[in-house]
Parts: C-alpha cells; sequence; structure tokens
C-alpha cells in the first residue's frame, strides 16, 4: 500500500484488529529497525539485509522512478524484504530529534507527543544512502505521498 496516511493507517488497524480479533499495530521506531537490522540474526549491514544498496533496496537510480513489487530484491536475515527503500515506512512514534539520546537504548520509546510521526527505510525517491537501516524521517500525520507506505506489526 502506498500513499496513505497515518491517520487512515489507525482506523484500518482499528478495522482489522477487530474483524480478526487479534492484536496488529504499527510497529514502534525501535521495533522497525530491530527487524530492518535482522534482529537477533543481525550480521550488521548498513541496509536492511546487505552492504550493497542494489541488492535489497529501490531508490532514485534503479526505481524508474515509482514503487516496485514487492519480494524483487533479497530478503533480509530475518526473511523480511523491502525494508530498505521502495516506500518510507509509517511508525507509530512520534519523530525527535534526540530520541536515541534520550531514552533507554533498550527498546527506546519515542515521545508521548508531537506534530511529526517517524518515517523508516527510505524510498524509490531518495538516493541509496536515505535507506540505510538506521536513516530517520518525518511527516505530518496527514500526509499522504506515493513513497509512503507501511507494514503491520502482530502481537501475540
Amino acid at each position: 500500500v502506498e500513499s496513505i496516511c497515518k491517520e487512515d493507517i489507525q482506523e484500518l488497524i482499528m478495522k482489522l484488529n477487530e474483524k480478526t480479533g487479534k492484536n496488529y499495530s504499527l510497529p514502534t521506531e525501535a521495533e522497525w529497525e530491530y527487524a530492518a537490522r535482522g534482529g537477533n540474526k543481525s550480521l550488521g549491514f548498513k541496509f536492511s539485509g546487505y552492504n550493497k544498496p542494489k541488492t535489497v533496496a529501490w531508490y532514485d537510480s534503479n526505481s524508474g522512478d515509482k514503487t516496485r513489487p514487492v519480494g524483487k530484491k533479497e530478503a533480509n536475515e530475518l526473511g523480511i524484504y523491502d525494508m530498505s527503500g521502495n516506500v518510507w515506512e509509517w511508525c507509530y512514534d512520534w519523530y525527535s530529534e534526540n530520541c536515541y539520546r534520550a531514552t533507554s537504548h533498550d527498546n527506546p520509546k519515542g515521545p508521548l507527543i508531537g506534530e511529526m510521526r517517524v518515517l523508516r527505510g527510505g524510498s524509490w525517491r531518495n538516493p541509496y544512502d536515505r535507506c540505510r537501516s538506521t536513516y530517520r524521517s518525518q511527516g505530518k500525520p496527514e500526509d499522504r505521498h506515493n513513497s509512503y507506505g507501511f507494514r503491520l506489526v502482530l502481537h501475540p
């Protein structure tokens, strides 16, 4: 899914949880980065699954100026595709420039309020360096863009 705002995602999640009886959510920024880096199987790559972006990411010089089908690049150590490039992914957290310095290093939490939400992963329109697993960005919750998307977390 692309061109969806954070507010519409929250509505979709609420309906999905009601319909399935399960507990889906957007990932926190820390959950997103943990998964992008390969979790407990991490080999320390710069991008999600490799050090060379062209192997795992769609970005400005290889995307053809559009979102690409999921799963056409290599997966990361956890078998997850497209966490580097393709579309920016909305996270649950409000954005704070110094979030990682101001909170615990063990599963840090973002601020309780804010104006911008966290976006991670880079997109097909960005240079490859913005597709690194550690690169952080932000967007207004009501923003829709063809380079914004999301993925869900299923909680036990």
